[in-house]
């Protein structure tokens, strides 16, 4: 089958053969050492992702924030024939907010698949703290009662503020 066939399970792509010297249900203490600490790498290197992603929204949300106070501070009363000159700003931030957009759901799609490694890691390890223990307590996301993902959440903010800047520059192109 071909290396990207979906068809393969997880634990197929991320698990290689037992060494030759040790039978497929042979667990030396110095293998298990070894995926505890692949282990303690990964959930490191997720939450690695999650503190870029906060950084990146951080980020973009201080730059939305200073162009909304700069437009309130010199816009409240626009010259004549404004409109036509405020389609170029209008285009850069409306870019910066898709970009802001896609980033956002890069960073949670990553995330999802570092979190399915994870949990296929736990499936080695002899406790489930996270796959099968807190992510059922949360209701694995679908119950928004018990919890609802940060990152769905979060991906509406650039989308609220892209519709804003076209708000406004409606209300400015037609006043």
């Amino acid at each position: 089958m071909p290396p990207d066939d979906r068809r393969f399970e997880l634990g197929d792509r991320l698990w290689n053969d037992a060494p030759e010297n040790e039978g497929p249900d042979a667990r030396s203490s110095t293998y298990d050492n070894m995926v505890l600490e692949q282990y303690r790498l990964y959930v490191e290197m997720a939450d690695r992702v999650s503190a870029r992603r906060g950084l990146a929204n951080s980020f973009f949300l201080s730059l939305n924030t200073g162009i909304f106070t700069l437009v309130t501070l010199f816009g409240k009363t626009p010259p004549p024939d404004t409109a036509e000159w405020l389609v170029i700003p209008l285009i850069a931030v409306l870019g910066q907010c898709f970009a802001w957009f896609y980033l956002v759901r890069s960073y949670r799609l990553l995330n999802g698949a570092k979190f399915r490694v994870i949990g296929a890691l736990e499936e080695r390890l002899p406790a489930s703290p996270f796959w099968k223990a807190e992510w059922w307590a949360l209701g694995e996301g679908r119950d928004r009662t018990l919890y609802w993902p940060l990152s769905h959440i979060e991906q509406w903010v650039p989308v609220l503020f892209a519709l804003a800047y076209v708000s406004g520059f409606l209300a400015i192109a037609f006043h």
